[in-house]
């Protein structure tokens, strides 16, 4: 466990160190959300290097794409980082094979079941991290081969299911023997050690990592998150089965009045989304972008580099669990 300077400059030893730790090889218990249009080399390594570790989001791309982003975060850093994969993107069969041809450390997956490529990967040496949003799918995929799950609650960015962090956690916990990673709603130190005491031993973050120095967002998004409210976000989609949360725009707000249109055309609907993302990440359109990102926007205060986030974290983290017994008689 390393010192690093904290806000006030003196040197603190942070002695947080869990399971999740021991599994993968890294010095905190972090992991950075695989952020669509956003976790790109630059990103992932960046968080790897200040200990955590850092994701590339395979997303819609190609397997060629991925692979040269790979190797960029090869380049950038020599700690273990990962690639989260969406399991109904049209080129996942190469992205599959890529990222077991690249021994990639870890791969993170959303958007339908992996237990068709687990053995696969497996054989490869990667650690398999599915993201769940009930029990059900954690027990599916424990069978499966799972090392460990990320339980995310609705309060997260982008694509979200019912359940909240607080009431999801717990049960993934209570349901599973691999390590659980809780997701949503996570943005500072208080938020880390909810989640321990809740039963998790690491902790997904991707909404203040937007506003990492190192992430290539456009700055329209980074600014968009600061600027953010605690009630800033709106979850649509709920009518086309793919629930997603955002900030509040003119791009969501249109959608959502059109969605509970009666005479709505659903796949006119479907088609406005198609793109809205990347207007926002490469673009920063402030009007036809969609600005995905979770309820702990409000929490983002300021643009910081990855290392000073997670140390940041860690360390109020640390000094609240230490000050956890204070109301206990």
């Amino acid at each position: 466990m390393k010192k690093h300077n904290s806000m006030g400059g003196k040197i603190n030893t942070i002695m947080i160190h869990t399971p999740l730790c021991e599994l993968l090889g890294i010095q905190y218990p972090i992991f950075q959300g695989g952020m669509a249009w956003i976790a790109d080399a630059s990103l992932a390594a960046a968080v790897s290097n200040a200990g955590g570790l850092g994701i590339i989001s395979a997303m819609n791309a190609d397997g060629d794409w991925l692979k040269t982003e790979i190797r960029k975060t090869r380049e950038k850093t020599d700690h273990p980082f990962g690639v989260n994969i969406m399991l109904k993107s049209p080129f996942v069969e190469k992205v599959a094979r890529v990222v077991a041809e690249e021994k990639v450390p870890v791969v993170t997956t959303g958007a339908g079941d992996p237990a068709h490529y687990m053995e696969q990967w497996r054989m490869a040496g990667i650690h398999v991290v599915p993201v769940v949003a009930s029990t059900a799918v954690a027990r599916h995929v424990e069978r499966a081969g799972a090392a460990a799950v990320i339980a995310e609650g609705g309060e997260s960015g982008g694509h979200v299911g019912d359940l909240t962090t607080m009431v999801l956690v717990p049960q993934v916990c209570d349901s599973v023997k691999i390590p659980v990673i809780a997701a949503g709603g996570i943005a500072d130190g208080r938020g880390i050690a909810a989640a321990m005491m809740l039963g998790a031993v690491g902790v997904q973050v991707g909404t203040r990592f937007l506003v990492a120095r190192e992430c290539t967002v456009h700055q329209s998004y980074k600014n968009r998150i600061l600027k953010a409210r605690d009630t800033g976000t709106i979850v649509t989609g709920k009518r086309l089965g793919h629930p997603v949360r955002c900030l509040k725009n003119p791009f969501s707000r249109e959608f959502l009045a059109k969605e509970y249109d009666p005479n709505a055309d659903l796949k006119e609907l479907e088609r406005m989304g198609v793109g809205a993302l990347r207007l926002a990440a490469r673009e920063g359109d402030e009007k036809k972008g969609c600005f995905m990102a979770g309820q702990s926007a409000a929490l983002v205060k300021q643009e910081q580099p990855a290392a000073e986030i997670v140390t940041e974290m860690f360390t109020e983290a640390e000094e609240i669990l230490r000050g956890g017994t204070k109301w206990v008689r």
